[in-house]
């Protein structure tokens, strides 16, 4: 599997730490990109911070939370060559992935309980791309100036 990146602001803090230790029994190598403990940090930081080191990386896959997973998913949703994410169900999860080659789960860290952020988590890096007629409408998310 390959290596995941994930960060937080302090609102998704103690839900990362949780989804650390999961990674981490899953055998999956992963990249905290901060918080490191649960002072006050603005969300468009952590996705900027978490962009920067995935995007060099084909295929690389991350994790961003905040409180109710709507701030960060809409920062990095700003950066070119982010697809976030958020998600609060794994049907949700599988098809962000297998549709839209979402390369960046968002989660509610006040939102969503840690088990059910563990099976999302599950769900989003067990799910790959199935191209053929998606691959077109993600061409046009990239390139939206494309016919």
């Amino acid at each position: 599997m390959q290596h995941v990146f994930i960060g937080s602001d302090h609102g998704g803090f103690a839900l990362k730490q949780e989804l650390i230790e999961e990674l981490r029994g899953m055998g999956v190598s992963h990249t905290d990109v901060g918080v490191h403990r649960e002072e006050s940090a603005d969300y468009p930081d952590i996705a900027r911070d978490l962009a920067r080191v995935l995007l060099p990386f084909e295929g690389a896959l991350g994790i961003l939370l905040c409180g109710t997973g709507i701030g960060i998913s809409i920062a990095a949703n700003k950066i070119a060559g982010v697809r976030a994410a958020l998600c609060s169900d794994e049907y949700s999860a599988a098809m962000a992935r297998r549709h839209n080659n979402a390369n960046v789960l968002c989660l509610g860290g006040r939102v969503i309980g840690p088990e059910l952020a563990k099976s999302i988590l599950h769900t989003f890096l067990t799910n790959t791309f199935e191209g053929g007629r998606h691959q077109r409408r993600v061409d046009k998310l990239e390139h939206p100036s494309l016919p």
